[in-house]
Protein backbone atom coordinates (compact mmCIF):
# COMPACT_ATOMS: atom_id res chain seq x y z
CA UNK A 1 0.00 0.00 0.00
CA UNK A 2 1.05 3.61 -0.41
CA UNK A 3 1.66 5.24 2.98
CA UNK A 4 0.40 8.78 3.41
CA UNK A 5 2.67 11.00 5.47
CA UNK A 6 1.10 13.13 8.20
CA UNK A 7 3.77 15.83 8.17
CA UNK A 8 5.65 14.44 11.17
CA UNK A 9 8.78 13.27 9.37
CA UNK A 10 7.79 9.61 9.25
CA UNK A 11 10.51 7.10 8.58
CA UNK A 12 10.57 3.35 9.07
CA UNK A 13 9.24 3.76 12.61
CA UNK A 14 6.09 5.21 11.05
CA UNK A 15 4.98 1.66 10.22
CA UNK A 16 3.50 1.36 13.69
CA UNK A 17 -0.26 1.85 13.60
CA UNK A 18 -3.70 0.34 14.09
CA UNK A 19 -5.59 -1.40 11.30
CA UNK A 20 -9.32 -2.04 11.86
CA UNK A 21 -11.56 -4.10 9.61
CA UNK A 22 -15.25 -4.89 9.85
CA UNK A 23 -17.56 -7.09 7.79
CA UNK A 24 -21.21 -6.08 8.32
CA UNK A 25 -24.17 -8.31 7.50
CA UNK A 26 -27.91 -7.60 7.38
CA UNK A 27 -27.52 -3.82 7.56
CA UNK A 28 -30.78 -2.12 8.54
CA UNK A 29 -29.83 1.39 7.44
CA UNK A 30 -31.52 3.42 4.72
CA UNK A 31 -30.91 1.44 1.50
CA UNK A 32 -29.59 4.61 -0.16
CA UNK A 33 -26.43 4.33 1.94
CA UNK A 34 -25.63 1.11 0.08
CA UNK A 35 -26.37 2.36 -3.45
CA UNK A 36 -25.80 6.12 -3.66
CA UNK A 37 -22.22 7.36 -3.71
CA UNK A 38 -23.20 10.87 -2.61
CA UNK A 39 -25.02 9.60 0.51
CA UNK A 40 -22.15 7.33 1.48
CA UNK A 41 -19.60 10.07 0.85
CA UNK A 42 -21.49 12.47 3.10
CA UNK A 43 -21.73 9.86 5.89
CA UNK A 44 -18.01 9.11 5.71
CA UNK A 45 -17.01 12.76 5.68
CA UNK A 46 -19.15 13.49 8.74
CA UNK A 47 -17.77 10.44 10.58
CA UNK A 48 -14.16 11.33 9.78
CA UNK A 49 -14.65 14.90 10.95
CA UNK A 50 -16.38 13.72 14.15
CA UNK A 51 -13.37 11.48 14.84
CA UNK A 52 -11.04 14.50 14.44
CA UNK A 53 -9.12 12.88 11.58
CA UNK A 54 -7.87 14.87 8.57
CA UNK A 55 -9.24 14.41 5.05
CA UNK A 56 -6.70 14.81 2.23
CA UNK A 57 -8.84 13.55 -0.66
CA UNK A 58 -11.75 11.21 -1.35
CA UNK A 59 -13.30 9.20 -4.17
CA UNK A 60 -16.62 7.32 -4.31
CA UNK A 61 -18.01 5.32 -7.21
CA UNK A 62 -21.38 3.59 -7.72
CA UNK A 63 -21.26 0.46 -9.87
CA UNK A 64 -23.99 -0.04 -12.50
CA UNK A 65 -26.95 -2.32 -11.92
CA UNK A 66 -26.28 -6.01 -12.56
CA UNK A 67 -28.95 -8.56 -13.51
CA UNK A 68 -31.69 -6.37 -12.09
CA UNK A 69 -29.88 -5.72 -8.82
CA UNK A 70 -28.54 -2.27 -7.86
CA UNK A 71 -24.81 -1.85 -7.93
CA UNK A 72 -22.83 -1.23 -4.79
CA UNK A 73 -20.52 1.63 -3.89
CA UNK A 74 -16.77 1.63 -3.39
CA UNK A 75 -15.29 4.55 -1.53
CA UNK A 76 -11.93 5.66 -0.22
CA UNK A 77 -11.02 8.58 1.98
CA UNK A 78 -7.35 9.52 1.99
CA UNK A 79 -6.39 10.71 5.47
CA UNK A 80 -3.32 12.56 6.65
CA UNK A 81 -3.20 9.78 9.23
CA UNK A 82 -3.69 7.04 6.55
CA UNK A 83 -7.04 5.91 5.08
CA UNK A 84 -10.66 4.78 5.25
CA UNK A 85 -11.97 2.37 2.61
CA UNK A 86 -15.34 0.71 2.29
CA UNK A 87 -17.44 -1.33 -0.11
CA UNK A 88 -21.20 -1.95 -0.07
CA UNK A 89 -23.04 -5.06 -1.24
CA UNK A 90 -26.73 -4.04 -1.51
CA UNK A 91 -27.85 -7.49 -2.69
CA UNK A 92 -26.67 -8.83 0.71
CA UNK A 93 -27.24 -5.68 2.79
CA UNK A 94 -23.54 -5.95 3.50
CA UNK A 95 -20.62 -3.59 3.98
CA UNK A 96 -16.89 -4.10 4.38
CA UNK A 97 -14.94 -1.40 6.24
CA UNK A 98 -11.22 -0.77 6.52
CA UNK A 99 -9.64 1.92 8.73
CA UNK A 100 -5.89 2.33 9.15
CA UNK A 101 -4.08 5.02 11.13
CA UNK A 102 -0.42 5.61 11.77
CA UNK A 103 0.66 6.13 15.40
CA UNK A 104 4.15 7.53 14.95
CA UNK A 105 3.84 11.17 15.99
CA UNK A 106 0.73 10.67 18.15
CA UNK A 107 -1.59 7.82 19.12
CA UNK A 108 -4.48 8.00 16.66
CA UNK A 109 -5.99 4.69 17.82
CA UNK A 110 -8.93 6.28 19.74
CA UNK A 111 -9.85 8.29 16.65
CA UNK A 112 -9.78 5.16 14.48
CA UNK A 113 -11.92 3.26 16.98
CA UNK A 114 -14.48 6.08 17.05
CA UNK A 115 -14.58 6.31 13.26
CA UNK A 116 -15.22 2.58 12.93
CA UNK A 117 -17.81 2.55 15.75
CA UNK A 118 -19.74 5.50 14.28
CA UNK A 119 -19.85 3.93 10.83
CA UNK A 120 -21.00 0.58 12.22
CA UNK A 121 -23.75 2.35 14.16
CA UNK A 122 -24.87 4.14 11.00
CA UNK A 123 -25.17 0.87 9.04
CA UNK A 124 -26.88 -0.93 11.99
CA UNK A 125 -25.87 -4.49 11.04
CA UNK A 126 -27.59 -7.55 12.44
CA UNK A 127 -24.20 -9.26 12.54
CA UNK A 128 -20.62 -8.07 12.30
CA UNK A 129 -17.11 -9.45 12.32
CA UNK A 130 -14.38 -7.01 13.37
CA UNK A 131 -10.61 -7.37 13.64
CA UNK A 132 -7.89 -5.18 15.11
CA UNK A 133 -4.36 -5.58 13.82
CA UNK A 134 -1.31 -3.81 15.21
CA UNK A 135 0.77 -2.89 12.16
CA UNK A 136 4.54 -2.72 12.39
CA UNK A 137 4.56 -5.31 15.22
CA UNK A 138 6.30 -8.53 14.31
CA UNK A 139 3.76 -10.96 15.77
CA UNK A 140 0.63 -8.85 15.16
CA UNK A 141 -0.77 -11.22 12.55
CA UNK A 142 0.51 -14.50 13.97
CA UNK A 143 -1.87 -17.01 15.57
CA UNK A 144 -0.29 -16.28 18.95
CA UNK A 145 -0.33 -12.52 18.47
CA UNK A 146 -3.06 -10.07 19.41
CA UNK A 147 -4.98 -10.37 16.14
CA UNK A 148 -4.93 -14.16 16.24
CA UNK A 149 -6.16 -14.19 19.82
CA UNK A 150 -8.99 -11.80 19.01
CA UNK A 151 -10.13 -13.87 16.05
CA UNK A 152 -10.31 -16.90 18.32
CA UNK A 153 -12.13 -15.15 21.16
CA UNK A 154 -14.61 -12.88 19.39
CA UNK A 155 -15.37 -9.25 18.77
CA UNK A 156 -13.98 -6.61 21.12
CA UNK A 157 -16.61 -4.05 22.17
CA UNK A 158 -15.10 -0.78 23.36
CA UNK A 159 -16.82 2.14 25.04
CA UNK A 160 -15.08 5.50 25.27
CA UNK A 161 -15.30 6.89 28.81
CA UNK A 162 -13.85 10.20 27.63
CA UNK A 163 -11.65 11.35 24.77
CA UNK A 164 -8.61 9.60 26.23
CA UNK A 165 -9.94 6.44 27.89
CA UNK A 166 -11.75 3.33 26.67
CA UNK A 167 -13.05 0.17 28.31
CA UNK A 168 -14.42 -2.99 26.79
CA UNK A 169 -15.35 -6.64 26.70
CA UNK A 170 -15.30 -9.43 24.16
CA UNK A 171 -18.57 -10.56 22.61
CA UNK A 172 -19.08 -14.09 21.37
CA UNK A 173 -21.97 -13.14 19.08
CA UNK A 174 -24.40 -10.36 18.23
CA UNK A 175 -28.01 -11.23 19.02
CA UNK A 176 -29.68 -8.13 17.59
CA UNK A 177 -28.94 -4.69 16.17
CA UNK A 178 -31.72 -2.19 15.49
CA UNK A 179 -31.47 1.38 14.26
CA UNK A 180 -34.49 3.34 15.47
CA UNK A 181 -35.36 7.01 14.88
CA UNK A 182 -33.71 7.72 18.23
CA UNK A 183 -30.67 5.45 18.59
CA UNK A 184 -28.87 2.24 17.72
CA UNK A 185 -29.82 -0.70 19.95
CA UNK A 186 -27.54 -3.73 20.23
CA UNK A 187 -27.59 -6.95 22.25
CA UNK A 188 -24.59 -9.26 22.48
CA UNK A 189 -23.73 -12.55 24.13
CA UNK A 190 -20.53 -12.06 26.13
CA UNK A 191 -18.39 -14.56 28.06
CA UNK A 192 -18.05 -12.18 31.03
CA UNK A 193 -21.55 -10.75 31.48
CA UNK A 194 -23.94 -12.95 29.54
CA UNK A 195 -26.31 -10.86 27.48
CA UNK A 196 -25.19 -7.25 27.26
CA UNK A 197 -27.33 -4.32 26.11
CA UNK A 198 -25.86 -1.24 24.39
CA UNK A 199 -27.27 2.05 23.10
CA UNK A 200 -25.29 4.06 20.55
CA UNK A 201 -22.14 2.12 21.44
CA UNK A 202 -22.49 2.66 25.21
CA UNK A 203 -22.90 -0.21 27.66
CA UNK A 204 -26.27 0.05 29.42
CA UNK A 205 -26.81 -3.18 31.35
CA UNK A 206 -26.02 -6.88 31.38
CA UNK A 207 -27.49 -10.05 32.84
CA UNK A 208 -24.72 -10.62 35.38
CA UNK A 209 -23.92 -7.16 36.69
CA UNK A 210 -27.24 -5.28 36.43
CA UNK A 211 -27.82 -5.47 40.18
CA UNK A 212 -24.99 -3.01 40.91
CA UNK A 213 -26.75 -0.22 39.04
CA UNK A 214 -30.43 -1.05 39.48
CA UNK A 215 -30.30 -1.72 43.22
CA UNK A 216 -28.26 1.42 43.89
CA UNK A 217 -30.48 3.73 41.85
CA UNK A 218 -33.73 2.59 43.52
CA UNK A 219 -33.41 1.21 47.06
CA UNK A 220 -31.62 4.06 48.90
CA UNK A 221 -34.66 6.32 48.36
CA UNK A 222 -37.28 3.56 48.46
CA UNK A 223 -36.11 2.19 51.81
CA UNK A 224 -35.71 5.70 53.27
CA UNK A 225 -39.33 6.47 52.41
CA UNK A 226 -41.60 5.15 55.19
CA UNK A 227 -44.32 3.93 52.82
CA UNK A 228 -43.84 4.48 49.07
CA UNK A 229 -47.03 3.80 47.14
CA UNK A 230 -46.31 5.12 43.63
CA UNK A 231 -43.21 5.53 41.51
CA UNK A 232 -42.28 7.12 38.19
CA UNK A 233 -39.37 5.76 36.14
CA UNK A 234 -38.24 7.96 33.26
CA UNK A 235 -36.26 5.85 30.81
CA UNK A 236 -35.45 2.43 32.18
CA UNK A 237 -36.86 0.55 29.20
CA UNK A 238 -34.90 -2.57 30.14
CA UNK A 239 -37.25 -2.97 33.13
CA UNK A 240 -34.51 -3.32 35.75
CA UNK A 241 -35.38 -0.28 37.86
CA UNK A 242 -39.11 -1.01 37.78
CA UNK A 243 -38.46 -4.57 38.89
CA UNK A 244 -36.45 -3.37 41.90
CA UNK A 245 -39.09 -0.82 42.92
CA UNK A 246 -41.86 -3.40 42.78
CA UNK A 247 -40.03 -5.50 45.36
CA UNK A 248 -41.40 -3.02 47.91
CA UNK A 249 -44.82 -4.42 48.86
CA UNK A 250 -46.36 -1.00 49.55
CA UNK A 251 -45.88 0.13 45.96
CA UNK A 252 -49.15 -0.15 44.11
CA UNK A 253 -48.20 1.57 40.86
CA UNK A 254 -45.09 2.19 38.75
CA UNK A 255 -45.28 4.28 35.59
CA UNK A 256 -42.35 3.72 33.22
CA UNK A 257 -41.97 6.51 30.66
CA UNK A 258 -39.67 5.22 27.90
CA UNK A 259 -38.84 7.20 24.77
CA UNK A 260 -38.20 4.27 22.43
CA UNK A 261 -40.68 1.38 22.14
CA UNK A 262 -37.97 -0.75 20.54
CA UNK A 263 -35.99 -0.71 23.80
CA UNK A 264 -38.91 -2.36 25.56
CA UNK A 265 -39.36 -4.90 22.77
CA UNK A 266 -35.68 -5.82 22.72
CA UNK A 267 -35.62 -6.08 26.52
CA UNK A 268 -38.66 -8.34 26.54
CA UNK A 269 -37.04 -10.63 24.01
CA UNK A 270 -33.44 -10.74 25.22
CA UNK A 271 -33.10 -9.44 28.79
CA UNK A 272 -35.34 -11.63 30.91
CA UNK A 273 -32.61 -11.96 33.55
CA UNK A 274 -32.68 -8.16 33.94
CA UNK A 275 -36.43 -7.41 34.09
CA UNK A 276 -37.52 -10.81 35.51
CA UNK A 277 -40.95 -10.60 33.94
CA UNK A 278 -41.80 -7.14 35.27
CA UNK A 279 -43.47 -6.15 32.00
CA UNK A 280 -46.27 -8.60 32.85
CA UNK A 281 -46.78 -7.17 36.35
CA UNK A 282 -50.21 -5.45 36.45
CA UNK A 283 -48.77 -2.74 38.72
CA UNK A 284 -46.48 -1.53 35.89
CA UNK A 285 -47.81 0.92 33.33
CA UNK A 286 -45.64 1.61 30.27
CA UNK A 287 -45.93 4.92 28.46
CA UNK A 288 -43.97 5.49 25.28
CA UNK A 289 -42.91 9.05 24.53
CA UNK A 290 -40.64 11.94 25.36
CA UNK A 291 -40.01 12.21 29.11
CA UNK A 292 -40.23 15.99 29.16
CA UNK A 293 -43.61 16.04 27.40
CA UNK A 294 -45.00 13.22 29.54
CA UNK A 295 -44.04 14.90 32.82
CA UNK A 296 -45.34 18.24 31.59
CA UNK A 297 -48.72 16.63 30.85
CA UNK A 298 -48.74 14.83 34.21
CA UNK A 299 -48.18 18.10 36.07
CA UNK A 300 -51.70 19.30 35.19
CA UNK A 301 -53.34 16.05 36.37
CA UNK A 302 -53.66 15.78 40.18
CA UNK A 303 -53.93 11.98 39.94
CA UNK A 304 -50.39 11.77 38.56
CA UNK A 305 -48.32 12.18 41.73
CA UNK A 306 -45.46 9.99 42.88
CA UNK A 307 -43.54 9.13 46.04
CA UNK A 308 -40.41 8.06 44.16
CA UNK A 309 -39.03 9.29 40.82
CA UNK A 310 -36.13 7.50 39.14
CA UNK A 311 -34.32 9.01 36.15
CA UNK A 312 -32.92 5.86 34.53
CA UNK A 313 -31.58 7.63 31.44
CA UNK A 314 -28.66 7.52 29.07
CA UNK A 315 -25.69 9.66 30.14
CA UNK A 316 -26.00 13.43 30.68
CA UNK A 317 -23.97 14.15 27.52
CA UNK A 318 -26.39 12.27 25.25
CA UNK A 319 -29.65 13.49 23.65
CA UNK A 320 -31.23 13.00 27.12
CA UNK A 321 -29.30 16.07 28.37
CA UNK A 322 -32.47 18.20 28.63
CA UNK A 323 -33.72 15.86 31.37
CA UNK A 324 -30.66 16.67 33.48
CA UNK A 325 -31.42 20.37 33.82
CA UNK A 326 -32.77 22.53 36.63
CA UNK A 327 -35.82 23.30 34.48
CA UNK A 328 -36.71 19.62 34.31
CA UNK A 329 -35.97 19.07 38.00
CA UNK A 330 -38.43 21.85 38.83
CA UNK A 331 -40.98 20.14 36.62
CA UNK A 332 -40.46 16.89 38.53
CA UNK A 333 -41.36 18.64 41.76
CA UNK A 334 -44.80 19.36 40.30
CA UNK A 335 -45.53 15.61 40.05
CA UNK A 336 -43.98 14.70 43.41
CA UNK A 337 -46.01 13.92 46.52
CA UNK A 338 -44.99 15.49 49.85
CA UNK A 339 -41.98 13.59 51.15
CA UNK A 340 -41.01 12.33 47.68
CA UNK A 341 -37.44 11.78 46.47
CA UNK A 342 -35.73 11.71 43.08
CA UNK A 343 -32.96 9.22 42.28
CA UNK A 344 -30.69 9.53 39.25
CA UNK A 345 -27.20 8.73 38.05
CA UNK A 346 -24.88 11.68 37.44
CA UNK A 347 -22.03 10.04 35.50
CA UNK A 348 -18.46 9.22 36.43
CA UNK A 349 -16.65 11.66 38.75
CA UNK A 350 -13.45 9.92 37.61
CA UNK A 351 -13.75 10.49 33.86
CA UNK A 352 -16.13 13.46 33.68
CA UNK A 353 -15.78 15.40 36.94
CA UNK A 354 -16.77 18.77 35.48
CA UNK A 355 -20.04 17.37 34.13
CA UNK A 356 -20.80 15.73 37.48
CA UNK A 357 -20.15 19.01 39.28
CA UNK A 358 -22.48 20.93 36.96
CA UNK A 359 -25.25 18.40 37.43
CA UNK A 360 -24.96 18.43 41.22
CA UNK A 361 -25.13 22.22 41.11
CA UNK A 362 -28.35 22.05 39.08
CA UNK A 363 -29.85 19.67 41.65
CA UNK A 364 -28.73 21.91 44.52
CA UNK A 365 -30.45 24.88 42.90
CA UNK A 366 -33.74 22.95 42.91
CA UNK A 367 -33.90 20.67 45.96
CA UNK A 368 -33.34 21.36 49.65
CA UNK A 369 -31.53 18.06 50.24
CA UNK A 370 -28.98 16.72 47.77
CA UNK A 371 -27.18 13.49 48.70
CA UNK A 372 -24.61 12.24 46.17
CA UNK A 373 -23.62 8.59 46.36
CA UNK A 374 -21.24 6.37 44.46
CA UNK A 375 -20.22 2.81 43.70
CA UNK A 376 -18.09 0.87 41.26
CA UNK A 377 -20.12 -0.56 38.37
CA UNK A 378 -18.18 -3.28 36.52
CA UNK A 379 -19.93 -2.88 33.16
CA UNK A 380 -19.14 0.84 33.13
CA UNK A 381 -15.50 0.34 34.05
CA UNK A 382 -15.54 3.08 36.65
CA UNK A 383 -16.61 4.39 40.01
CA UNK A 384 -20.03 5.85 39.18
CA UNK A 385 -21.98 8.73 40.68
CA UNK A 386 -25.64 8.80 41.63
CA UNK A 387 -27.75 11.15 43.71
CA UNK A 388 -30.85 11.25 45.90
CA UNK A 389 -32.59 14.64 45.91
CA UNK A 390 -35.60 15.81 47.89
CA UNK A 391 -37.01 18.76 49.76
CA UNK A 392 -37.77 16.71 52.88
CA UNK A 393 -36.52 13.10 52.64
CA UNK A 394 -32.92 12.59 53.77
CA UNK A 395 -31.67 9.03 53.20
CA UNK A 396 -28.79 9.60 55.60
CA UNK A 397 -31.28 10.06 58.43
CA UNK A 398 -31.84 6.29 58.21
CA UNK A 399 -29.26 4.36 60.22
CA UNK A 400 -27.94 1.03 58.88
CA UNK A 401 -29.86 -1.02 61.45
CA UNK A 402 -33.07 0.80 60.61
CA UNK A 403 -32.49 0.24 56.89
CA UNK A 404 -31.90 -3.48 57.50
CA UNK A 405 -35.04 -3.66 59.63
CA UNK A 406 -37.14 -2.12 56.88
CA UNK A 407 -35.76 -4.60 54.36
CA UNK A 408 -36.82 -7.43 56.68
CA UNK A 409 -40.23 -5.92 57.38
CA UNK A 410 -40.86 -5.56 53.66
CA UNK A 411 -39.59 -9.13 53.06
CA UNK A 412 -37.05 -7.94 50.47
CA UNK A 413 -34.47 -10.70 50.45
CA UNK A 414 -33.33 -11.30 46.88
CA UNK A 415 -30.81 -8.44 46.73
CA UNK A 416 -27.22 -8.98 45.62
CA UNK A 417 -25.70 -5.58 46.41
CA UNK A 418 -27.85 -3.45 48.68
CA UNK A 419 -28.23 -3.99 52.44
CA UNK A 420 -28.41 -1.89 55.60
CA UNK A 421 -24.67 -1.31 55.84
CA UNK A 422 -24.40 -0.54 52.13
CA UNK A 423 -27.18 2.04 52.53
CA UNK A 424 -24.88 4.26 54.60
CA UNK A 425 -21.68 3.24 52.77
CA UNK A 426 -23.01 4.42 49.41
CA UNK A 427 -23.02 7.99 50.71
CA UNK A 428 -19.44 7.85 52.06
CA UNK A 429 -17.71 9.69 49.22
CA UNK A 430 -13.98 9.82 48.49
CA UNK A 431 -12.46 13.29 48.76
CA UNK A 432 -12.17 13.88 45.00
CA UNK A 433 -15.93 13.34 44.71
CA UNK A 434 -16.67 15.52 47.76
CA UNK A 435 -14.90 18.39 46.04
CA UNK A 436 -17.50 18.31 43.26
CA UNK A 437 -20.40 18.90 45.66
CA UNK A 438 -21.37 22.60 45.44
CA UNK A 439 -21.31 24.70 48.58
CA UNK A 440 -19.77 22.02 50.79
CA UNK A 441 -18.11 23.43 53.89
CA UNK A 442 -14.58 22.13 54.24
CA UNK A 443 -15.19 21.02 57.81
CA UNK A 444 -18.49 19.28 57.09
CA UNK A 445 -18.16 15.55 57.88
CA UNK A 446 -20.77 14.43 55.35
CA UNK A 447 -19.85 14.65 51.64
CA UNK A 448 -23.19 16.14 50.70
CA UNK A 449 -25.05 19.38 50.38
CA UNK A 450 -28.08 19.95 52.61
CA UNK A 451 -29.69 23.37 52.32
CA UNK A 452 -32.32 24.87 54.54
CA UNK A 453 -35.78 24.30 53.13
CA UNK A 454 -37.16 27.37 51.44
Amino acid sequence: MVHVYDGSGLGWNGMHGLHLTADLYGCQCDSALLTEASRLERLCREAVEAAALTIVDEKFFTFPDYQGEPGGVTGAVLLAESHLALHTWPERNGVTLDVYVCNFSTDNSPKAEKLLADLIAAFAPRQQDTHRILRGVEDAASPSGEAGQEAAQGELLLEWLNADSAYGFRASRRLEAVRTPFQTIEVFDTPQWGRMFRLDGCNMTSERDEFFYHEAITHPAAIAHPKPVSALVIGGGDGGSSEELLKHPTIERVVMAELDAEVVRVAREHLGAVHRGVFDDPRLEIRIGDGWALVDAMASDPSERFDLIVLDLTDPDTPAHRLYTADFFRMLKRVANPGAAVMLHVGSPVYKPEAVGRLLAALASTFAIVRPLGLYIPLYGSYWGMCCASDTLDPLALEPRAAEKRLQERAIRDLRYYNGDIHRALFALPNFYRELVPGRATDRPLPTLVRAAR
